[in-house]
């Protein structure tokens, strides 16, 4: 019970935050696409893992029960997608000496951008703060998929933990049931050798 409160909790926030990845870079490669260009790696590799995980945490939130009995097998993916999200975190790495608020034309950052270099920005009036859209969507993509990486980590130690628990059960409901056998068939030979002397005597 404790464990599938758990699961359902962390599966429930790995979706809300896949879902503005998905979104943020999922614009970003449609304009790419729109434009005949070909997609960064720094987008592409994020992005794809992204959608993948997304559809991976919401088959077995909603097959909970047939998750819990491949509680090994869960591990094992959503560690597989840990290893993904540190891969799209470290081709997007880039963006962690990029200042949003700054971007130079010409520069590394905006090169690494593309055609989206050129896209608007966000001004804020109240603070009187100009923030490059592609930029920020680009950061909060990266900060998502680092808290993704710990999230996934979370749902496949649990998974592990449970898998073992429960083999650990079967093990011992396995014995039990043998013992119980056991106990039953030697009762019963103890009847009929003991039902064989008496027609004897």
């Amino acid at each position: 019970m404790l464990f599938g409160i758990f699961f359902v909790f962390w599966r429930f926030f790995e979706i809300i935050t896949l879902v503005p990845i998905v979104g943020m870079l999922g614009y970003s490669v449609d304009i790419y696409l729109n434009n005949n260009v070909m997609t960064p790696a720094s987008v592409l590799v994020l992005f794809i893992v992204s959608v993948l995980a997304l559809v991976w945490a919401i088959l077995t939130l909603f097959s909970y029960h047939r998750s819990k009995a491949h509680a090994n097998f869960v591990a094992i993916i959503d560690l597989a997608f840990v290893g993904a999200f540190i891969a799209g975190v470290y081709y997007m790495r880039f963006i962690t000496r990029a200042d949003c608020t700054s971007i130079q034309r010409g520069s590394q950052v905006d090169r690494q951008f593309g055609i989206l270099g050129i896209s608007g920005s966000i001004r804020f009036d109240t603070f009187e703060v100009n923030v490059n859209k592609t930029c920020a969507m680009f950061k909060a993509s990266f900060a998502f998929g680092i808290i993704n990486c710990i999230l996934f980590f979370c749902t496949a130690l649990l998974a592990c933990i449970y898998g073992d628990r429960s083999a650990k059960e079967r093990r011992r409901y396995e014995e039990r049931r043998s013992s119980r056998h056991r106990s039953h068939s030697g009762h019963r030979s103890h009847r009929s050798s003991h039902s064989h002397s008496r027609a004897y005597v």
